[in-house]
């Protein structure tokens, strides 16, 4: 690219430089030059440096990198930019955004100006295959007691889709109020779209204001959010989906704290009934929890390097009932749930470790409920940038959780909540199970995943949990 060309439309924008007896900085730039004013503005504005400090040999080609390096220097100054010259900020961003994202500027900045909003999303379309096993499942409303006791097996092959949609409005240059939607995952089997049931559903998935202070290292976010302990790091293996809480935080480079309160909407233990057999409902709960959590960071610091936490979950179920039947037939008391994990990059490797313990306090007069421990392992090479076409990665994990309620040789494959793993109820709870998966970018913005479990069995019972094989496609925009 011409750096003249590039001179010409950065000086269109020209960030509310009036500079015009400022000095000519160039001695290669003569006074008659037709870009000599545009030149003078951009180097008093500190958007260009010209070469050695001295030349600004306008007619070099310059390299992507320099020109992102002019754009995220621009993207600075937006604040005195006018609307028009904003929308050329932001194309030249979303052209260079790759360049930017390598030079550590988050283009995502841009969302900081005032009066921005940003229309973000994603959509997947999922394949999941189960194969011969104990098909009973937390969801499934219609089976009887005989034919759970049975264990009736069948292949269960699906397609399914979700779309999201983000609205991030910028308030003011602290404040940022975040909205979404979401369909669930809708089954492509569901032909009569305006009879099925909820599942079909566009829903509020984000509704909450985030607001920054303290030199942006404290954070504030209040209203419907996802918290996950762990972050992005841990495992996720149980999570707050469609969660409506508050949540204070606090972080820099090598510290995070984090503090919240509020109540699930999803899962076992949020509002939904997950099953139901002779009018018991499972899930009817809407439990609340104050959660707690604490990182630190090394080897490259909270964006890009290795990370250890702890984190604890206190739950308040408000819970009516029955959990494996008649055996606990009653209101669930409160429980915690301890964790911590590790990860830790080396080269192009990432290893995981993550523990989670769950202590049930007394349920339908049953004490000292056992407790469930979860091992998680993860080994991971390479690394799918969605901004990166070709880019993939390779991981293997190993996953060892306990039931989550079990006593005196009774327990239940019934999972808690939601998670983030891949894995479906029959391969979260009460079994020992191995999975391998490769995650690809096959165009920018668009990355095909597959995943498989094997060597997979049950920690308590014979109930085969099958093995599950998921591939989907991930759009985002």
């Amino acid at each position: 690219m011409k750096s003249k060309v590039l001179a010409a439309l950065v000086a269109t924008m020209a960030v509310g430089a009036t500079c015009a007896f400022a000095a000519n900085p160039f001695v290669d730039v003569p006074s008659d030059s037709w870009a000599y004013k545009s030149v003078v503005e951009l180097a008093d504005a500190g958007i260009i440096q010209g070469v050695d400090g001295q030349y600004f040999q306008g007619n070099r080609n310059i390299t992507r990198y320099e020109a992102a390096e002019m754009v995220a220097k621009a993207m600075a100054h937006m604040d005195k930019a006018s609307v028009e010259q904003r929308a050329l900020i932001n194309k030249l961003a979303d052209e260079y955004a790759d360049e930017l994202n390598n030079l550590g500027v988050r283009v995502s900045a841009l969302e900081n100006r005032v009066g921005n909003v940003k229309l973000t999303g994603d959509a997947r379309v999922r394949y999941i295959h189960q194969s011969e096993g104990d098909k009973f499942k937390a969801a499934d409303k219609n089976i009887d007691d005989a034919t759970r006791a049975n264990k009736a097996t069948k292949n269960d092959d699906s397609w399914s889709y979700r779309v999201r949609l983000r609205a991030n409005a910028q308030v003011n240059d602290r404040t940022k109020v975040v909205y979404g939607i979401s369909t669930d995952n809708v089954s492509f089997a569901d032909n009569n779209t305006a009879s099925s049931d909820d599942n079909t559903n566009i829903f509020t998935d984000r509704a909450y204001v985030d607001y920054n202070f303290g030199g942006n290292n404290w954070d504030l976010m209040v209203g419907r959010y996802q918290y996950n302990l762990g972050g992005d790091r841990a495992y996720g293996y149980f999570y707050g989906d469609n969660f409506d809480g508050a949540q204070l935080k606090y972080q820099n480079d090598k510290f995070a704290a984090t503090a919240g309160y509020g109540k699930f909407k999803e899962g076992y233990i949020g509002g939904k009934a997950t099953y139901n057999d002779d009018d018991d409902n499972y899930g009817a709960g809407s439990a609340k929890t104050a959660y707690g959590e604490l990182e630190g960071f090394f080897g490259g610091g909270r964006v890009a390097g290795s990370a250890i936490g702890v984190y604890y979950n206190n739950i308040m179920p408000n819970f009516s009932g029955a959990v494996n039947g008649a055996k606990y037939d009653a209101n669930l008391n409160n429980f915690d749930v301890w964790g911590t994990y590790a990860s830790v990059n080396f080269g192009k490797w990432n290893a995981l470790v993550n523990y989670e313990k769950y202590k049930l306090d007394e349920q339908a007069g049953v004490k000292n409920l056992d407790d469930a421990d979860v091992w998680i392992g993860k080994l991971t090479y390479g690394k799918a940038n969605f901004a990166t076409p070709k880019s993939w990665d390779a991981w293997v994990e190993y996953l060892n959780a306990d039931p989550m309620f079990a006593k005196d040789g009774y327990y239940s494959n019934t999972w808690l909540g939601s998670t983030n793993s891949w894995r479906t109820d029959s391969l979260l709870s009460n079994v020992k199970s191995w999975g391998v998966g490769v995650d690809y970018t096959f165009a920018k913005n668009a990355q095909f995943q597959v995943m498989q479990s094997f060597a997979s069995s049950a920690k308590q019972g014979d109930a085969d949990p099958g093995e599950e094989t998921r591939a989907q496609f991930v759009f985002v925009f």
